[in-house]
């Protein structure tokens, strides 16, 4: 019935042991792992451009977007997700994507111009523009955490 075939045997020879030829000594590898690190350590931090997330006139930007807040929601405009991109070029261009709560909100004609002026006095900054767009809609899952936590929705 069965394919297999038994067979028994006094013993079983053990397989040979592993055998390490020129084995780093423990001097060795400290010495190794020093170099690394002193290399690593050499290295000079890689900063990010100005006009890029991390870089000082982007994140100068980001700034002065937080100390917009709207006027019926005591959260800032960028906390709150109203902010859909920051784009600032090499030569000092901010370019600001934003949306509102609603097309009917009271603030529709000011916040934009807010922004520019706001964006616009950011020390580095050359010129703002602000575009408004509706697509995609805001809804309060673009909201932070922060936001969200002000506002007791967490």
């Amino acid at each position: 019935m069965s394919d297999f075939e038994i067979e028994q045997v006094e013993s079983v020879a053990a397989p040979p042991k592993a055998r390490v030829e020129e084995a780093e000594t423990p001097a060795q590898t400290l010495a190794r792992k020093r170099d690394y690190l002193d290399g690593f350590l050499a290295q000079q931090p890689q900063g990010a451009a100005a006009g890029e997330p991390g870089g000082a006139l982007y994140e100068g930007v980001v700034d002065a977007l937080k100390e917009i807040y709207d006027p019926e929601i005591p959260v800032n405009i960028y906390e709150l997700g109203l902010i859909y991109g920051v784009e600032v070029t090499d030569d000092g261009h901010a370019h600001v994507t934003m949306t509102l709560t609603t097309p009917h909100c009271p603030v529709a004609e000011s916040m934009p111009a807010e922004v520019e002026l706001r964006v616009g006095a950011v020390p580095g900054v050359r010129d703002a523009e602000v575009s408004l767009v509706w697509d995609p809609p805001w809804d309060p899952q673009k909201m932070s955490d922060e936001a969200k936590l002000e506002l007791g929705m967490l």
